[in-house]
C-alpha cells in the first residue's frame, strides 16, 4: 500500500503541490495523471525521498523515509541516472549489493532478457541510448522485488516492443499483489493498466476514480470531462469519487 497524506511542497512563495492526499491499495495500479507542470513530478520526487515536504507518506504502513520502507520500494525515474563507467551487469551487481538482495545471477539474467539487455551486459552507461538506459533503470527496480513500485513517465523513450513488455510486467506484478504508481501524461499508454486514477492540475488532485466505479468509460473521456470542465467542477467530481 502507498499512502499520501496532506502532501505540500513549496518553493519559496510558490506552492508546487498543495495538500495532496491519495492512496493506492495493495495489488492495485494507480495512475497519477495530468499535463506537464501539474505537480506530478514533485509528488513523485517527494515519495522517492528526493525532496523535503510537509505531510506524510507511507509505504506498506511504514514511514517512507525509513530504511525498512526503502527496502521494499522500487523507483524508476523519468530521466535514467546511470553510472557512466559501470556496464549493464555492474549496475545489477551494484543494486544487489546495495540492497543485500537474495537474488541469483539467473534471476537477474531473466529480467534482463525480458528487456533484450542480455547481449549488452558489457555496455557502459555512457554508451547506451536513452531507451536502453530506461530499460536498465527498470531492471534495477525490478530485481529489488519491490512491494511498492513507482514509475515516472516509464514509457518515454522505449521502443514499441519494450512498451509491450513493460505493460505485461506491470500486469504480472499486479497479480502478485504489488502496489504500483505510474505518473504520466500519456493516457493511451495506461488505458489497459489502471485500477485507480488521480488527476492533477495546478498542484491539486482535482478528481479521482476507481475503474470498477466507472464501468467501460474511456480514460481519455474521464480526463477531458474533468479538465475541460474547469478546476472547480473537477474538485467536486474528485470529492465524489475519493
Amino acid at each position: 500500500m502507498l499512502e499520501i497524506q496532506h502532501l505540500t511542497k513549496r518553493y519559496g512563495k510558490n506552492t508546487a503541490v498543495d495538500d495532496v492526499s491519495f492512496t493506492v491499495e495493495t495489488g492495485r495500479v494507480g495512475i497519477l495523471l495530468g499535463p506537464n507542470g501539474a505537480g506530478k513530478s514533485t509528488v513523485i520526487k517527494s515519495i522517492a525521498g528526493l525532496l523535503r515536504y510537509e505531510g506524510g507518506i507511507g509505504i506498506e504502513g511504514m514511514p517512507a523515509k525509513s530504511m525498512e520502507a526503502k527496502r521494499v520500494f522500487g523507483y524508476v525515474p523519468e530521466i535514467p541516472a546511470l553510472f557512466q563507467n559501470l556496464n549493464v551487469w555492474e549496475h545489477m551487481e551494484y543494486i544487489r549489493r546495495a540492497y543485500n538482495l537474495d537474488i541469483s545471477d539467473e534471476e537477474i539474467h531473466s529480467v534482463l532478457r525480458r528487456f533484450e539487455l542480455d547481449d549488452k551486459l558489457d555496455k557502459l552507461g555512457n554508451e547506451l541510448s536513452k531507451g536502453m538506459m530506461q530499460k536498465v533503470s527498470i531492471c534495477c527496480a525490478l530485481i529489488i522485488k519491490p512491494r511498492v513500485l513507482m514509475l515516472d513517465e516509464p514509457m518515454v523513450g522505449l521502443d514499441p516492443k519494450a512498451i509491450k513488455e513493460l505493460k505485461e510486467v506491470i500486469l504480472f506484478l499486479r497479480k502478485q499483489g504489488i502496489t504500483i504508481l505510474i505518473s504520466t501524461h500519456m493516457l493511451e499508454m495506461v488505458q489497459e493498466l489502471w485500477d485507480d486514477v488521480f488527476m492533477m492540475q495546478k498542484g491539486h488532485i482535482i478528481a479521482s476514480y476507481r475503474k470498477e466505479d466507472v464501468g467501460d468509460q474511456n480514460l481519455d473521456d474521464l480526463f477531458f470531462a474533468v479538465t475541460e470542465g474547469g478546476e472547480d467542477s473537477g474538485q467536486e467530481e474528485g470529492e465524489k469519487h475519493e
